[in-house]
């Protein structure tokens, strides 16, 4: 084992000073990998003495990153402690370190935004306005010194419970239990892709695959209907009694899709940008191709 090296606290203040960047240099290959990088470097600084380990450590740190930016904080508490027994000689391998990283951001990403986005700031924001409206300047300006200080509180502290909590998982390193938490991550990280898959991933073939002439009392007749707002709320109602828009069903090829595996498709456009990422396929490359494709699609009335 080399001599082992602590993060004192003025080291973790410096990487959560840092932290408050994390989105200063967000980009659509990586996302907040830049950010997390920049933050964490003081550590790598600290804990590893030679060049090549620091230079290691830090392309260990600028892979792919991306979750609300505020619970980054806990998952960032985290990973300096795994570093710091990394650079003490545990056997903490790449693997290891991104797998936890990954396995968090996942699941912490769901709790940020209705926490923060819909819930704290609403309600300070509320607070400012309502005392802006009335003329009074502490509006904004109490808006402003609550947010940050409720911020920068949250971001501290969530880093200092990550960083305990990550010295309790590194104490048990013969028992496995990193590699367990490692294996688990991977597998909560597969699930939560496949929820993404299905609400980020929009595939839509609009090719007709058939046309079925509707019965008389099957569709509404438009030009039936009396003028004005009585025709209108004549239409609702049938609308509403399942009556159809057209006297023809159209069948697309994705309302097949639909009927088979609903959002198959989506899972296996992400499964094919996986498999190029797995063949060195630069991300900007397959961005780039999926906007042609899409265009060139759309043009033809594939999709």
């Amino acid at each position: 084992m080399s001599e082992k090296i602590t993060l004192t606290s003025a080291d973790r203040k410096k990487i959560w000073w840092r932290s408050q960047f994390l989105q200063a240099s967000w980009n659509y290959e990586r996302m907040q990998n830049m950010g997390w990088a920049y933050a964490i470097i003081p550590a790598i600084k600290k804990l590893y003495t030679k060049k090549e380990d620091q230079v290691a450590a830090l392309k260990r740190h600028m892979e792919f990153f991306n979750t609300h930016p505020y619970v980054a904080a806990p998952i960032l508490g985290v990973t300096l402690a795994l570093e710091e027994e990394r650079a003490a000689g545990a056997e903490i391998d790449d693997a290891a370190i991104q797998g936890v990283k990954i396995g968090m951001m996942g699941p912490l990403a769901g709790i940020g935004d209705p926490v923060f986005w819909f819930t704290v700031r609403p309600i300070i924001g509320a607070l400012g306005a309502s005392m802006a409206a009335g003329g009074d300047i502490l509006g904004p300006i109490i808006f402003f010194f609550a947010w940050n200080a409720i911020r920068m509180a949250f971001l501290w502290y969530t880093q200092e419970f990550g960083y305990k909590s990550g010295k309790e998982i590194t104490k048990d390193m013969s028992g496995g239990l990193l590699q367990d938490i490692t294996k688990g991550a991977s597998i909560l990280g597969m699930f939560i892709l496949a929820v993404l898959a299905q609400r980020w991933v929009s595939i839509g073939f609009t090719t007709v695959v058939a046309r079925v002439p509707l019965d008389e009392k099957a569709y509404i007749h438009w030009d039936k209907l009396p003028e004005g707002s009585e025709g209108i709320r004549q239409a609702f109602e049938q609308v509403g009694s399942g009556l159809s828009q057209t006297p023809e069903k159209v069948t697309t090829l994705q309302d097949n899709l639909n009927g088979l595996i609903p959002g198959f498709m989506n899972v296996l456009l992400v499964f094919l940008c996986m498999w190029l990422l797995k063949k060195k396929v630069s991300p900007i490359t397959i961005i780039i191709g999926l906007f042609i494709v899409g265009i060139l699609a759309r043009v033809a009335g594939i999709m």
